[in-house]
């Protein structure tokens, strides 16, 4: 059974730092696409940035800059640094990846459960 689980959510003021780790776990065959999303209270989920298996990254425009992703092969993690902090990134923080279970297995897209990162003074 494969699973993803989030780390590193928290509180944190305005302008601080918080570092997200998403770790999947079970037996798979690969791993593709990996990302982030985020959802506010109130409003859609919405994309957050995304790394491919080969390191090619892509951010909302809102965080660019102040974010970072990034992935570990080997370990089958996904990281985001989040700098610069601001209330307007609170948000429950999904991470997702796009794999396959075995060779021969459609490519599917699973995700976690989420981690609360909440900015405020």
């Amino acid at each position: 059974q494969v699973q993803l689980v989030e780390s590193g959510g928290g509180l944190v003021q305005p302008g601080g730092s918080l570092r997200l780790s998403c770790a999947v776990s079970g037996s798979i065959f690969t791993v593709y696409a990996m990302g982030w999303y985020r959802q506010a209270p109130g409003k859609q989920r919405e994309l957050v940035a995304t790394i491919t298996s080969g390191g090619n990254t892509n951010y909302e425009d809102s965080v660019k800059g102040r974010f970072t992703i990034s992935r570990d092969n080997a370990k089958k993690t996904v990281l985001l640094q989040m700098n610069s902090l601001k209330p307007e990134d609170t948000a429950v923080y999904f991470c997702n990846a796009d794999l396959m279970l075995t060779a021969s297995s459609p490519r599917g897209t699973y995700g976690g459960r989420g981690t609360q990162v909440t900015v405020s003074s």
